[in-house]
C-alpha cells in the first residue's frame, strides 16, 4: 500500500521526527515562559537596539553550549578509538569509521535527512534543558526572571540591596592582580573549562579596567580521553573591558562586550588581618531590559589557588546574607571550578607537539595581544 511505502522510503526521517519532537517537547513550558518573558521585554524597551543587543547577548551563548556537546563528544571518540595509529595522532578505526560514516551519509537521502532531523532536534532539546534548569544550573540557566523556589525573581537588584559591611572604605586599587576563581554561576563561561583565573588592572588612570580571563579546556573531568590533546590544554586567554563611573559608589565596575553593557557589582571581600589584602571575592553581574532580567553571573574568587570546604561554606553564607540565592548563589546552583594541581606543569604529548610545529601557539599568543592592545 501507499501508506507502507511511505513508511519504508522514509522510516527513519519518520522515526527522527517523533523522538525529536516529544524531546522538544518536553520542554514546551519552558519555552513558553521564555517567549512570554521575551514579548514583555519588549513590549518594555522603548528603545528597539537595547532590546535587540540583549537578545543577541543571549543567543550568542545560547547557541554556543550545545554547539560545543558534539565536538567534545567526537574528541573522545576519536582518542577513544583502538588500534594502529596514523602520525602517532589519529586511529586508523576512527578514520575508517568517519568515511563509512560520510559514504552511507552521502548515498541514502534518508540517512541524510534523519542525521539532520535529529542534529536539529538535540540542538532544540538541549536549549529547552536550559530554559527548565536541567541541564546544569552552573553554567546554563537560561531563563529569563528564572524563579528561586517556586517564586519568580524580577529584574536585576540595586547595588545597596546585595552590597555587605566589608565593602566599606573599599580601595579598588588593592583589588588589582591575580584572583583563582573557586565557583560560578554564570552561562557566559562553561563547565568544561577548568583553571580559570581572572587578572584584574586598571587603566586610563583608574576610569577603565581590564580583565584578563584564563582558561584551560577541555576539563579532565568534561572530556576523559581527550582533554590533554586539546589545543587550549596548556591555557588560553580573552579580555573583558570595563569603566569605572566616577558617579557610581566604589565597588561597581562596568563590564562591556557582546554589544551589551552591565555592573559587574563587588558584593563582598575578605581581608588577609595582617596585611590589609583582599584574600577572597563576591562578583555579581546582572543585566535587565524592560524590568527582565536577561542575565546574572556570580563569581567566587581567592587568591589562593584552592579554598577549604569551610571557607567555600562560608562564603556561601554571605552572598546568602547578601540576598543572592535568588540570584544563583546556592550550592545546587554553582559550578566548582576544576584545578589540576599547581606542580602537575604543562601538557605534552604528540597532540601538543603537533600544535606547536604549525604554530598554533604562536597564533594564541599573537591573538592574545591583539585582543589586549585594542581594548586598551
Amino acid at each position: 500500500s501507499e501508506l507502507i511505502t511511505t513508511l519504508k522510503n522514509n522510516g527513519l526521517p519518520i522515526l527522527a521526527t517523533a523522538v525529536g519532537t516529544l524531546a522538544v517537547a518536553s520542554h514546551a513550558g519552558a519555552f513558553v515562559s521564555f517567549l512570554q518573558s521575551l514579548m514583555e521585554m519588549k513590549q518594555n524597551t522603548p528603545d528597539p537596539s537595547d532590546f535587540w543587543s540583549a537578545l543577541n547577548f543571549w543567543i550568542f551563548f545560547a547557541v554556543g553550549h550545545p554547539i560545543l556537546q558534539p565536538i567534545l563528544w567526537i574528541s573522545d571518540v576519536l582518542h577513544g578509538t583502538p588500534g594502529p595509529m596514523v602520525a602517532g595522532l589519529v586511529p586508523v578505526l576512527f578514520l575508517a569509521g568517519n568515511a563509512a560514516f560520510i559514504a552511507a551519509f552521502s548515498m541514502s537521502q534518508q540517512i541524510r535527512t534523519a542525521v539532520n532531523i535529529a542534529a536539529v532536534a538535540a540542538f532544540f532539546s538541549y536549549v529547552g534543558a536550559g530554559l527548565d534548569g536541567t541541564a546544569g544550573l552552573g553554567d546554563f540557566n537560561l531563563a529569563l526572571d528564572d524563579p528561586y523556589k517556586g517564586q519568580i525573581v524580577k529584574g536585576c537588584p540595586a547595588y545597596d540591596e546585595v552590597r555587605q559591611p566589608s565593602m566599606e572604605n573599599f580601595d579598588l586599587e588593592k583589588y588589582q592582580g591575580l584572583w583563582y576563581e573557586q565557583k560560578f554561576h554564570d552561562w557566559t563561561q562553561f563547565k568544561e573549562v577548568y583553571d580559570t583565573t581572572l587578572g584584574i588592572k586598571l587603566t586610563d588612570g583608574g576610569l577603565g579596567w581590564v580583565d584578563d580571563f584564563a582558561v584551560k579546556g577541555p576539563a579532565p573531568d568534561s572530556a576523559k580521553l581527550s582533554w590533554d590533546k586539546s589545543p587550549v590544554a596548556n591555557g588560553a586567554h580573552y579580555f573583558l573591558f570595563g569603566r569605572v563611573d566616577p558617579n557610581d559608589p566604589p565597588g561597581i565596575l562596568r563590564e562591556k562586550g557582546f554589544g551589551v553593557e552591565f555592573p559587574n557589582y563587588i558584593v563582598d571581600v575578605q581581608k588577609d588581618p595582617k596585611t590589609g589584602e583582599y584574600t577572597e571575592s563576591i562578583q555579581f553581574q546582572c543585566l535587565e531590559r524592560g524590568g527582565v532580567r536577561v542575565f546574572e553571573g556570580i563569581n567566587f574568587m581567592s587568591r589562593n589557588p584552592t579554598m577549604t570546604d569551610d571557607e567555600v561554606a562560608a562564603m556561601h553564607s554571605r552572598a546568602e546574607q547578601a540576598g543572592m540565592y535568588a540570584y544563583g548563589a546556592s550550592p545546587e546552583q554553582m559550578h566548582t571550578v576544576g584545578r589540576r594541581p599547581l606542580d602537575a606543569g604543562d601538557v605534552d604529548n604528540n597532540w601538543q607537539a603537533m600544535w606547536r610545529a604549525i604554530g598554533l601557539d604562536k597564533v594564541l599568543e599573537l591573538l592574545t595581544e591583539s585582543i589586549e592592545d585594542g581594548g586598551r
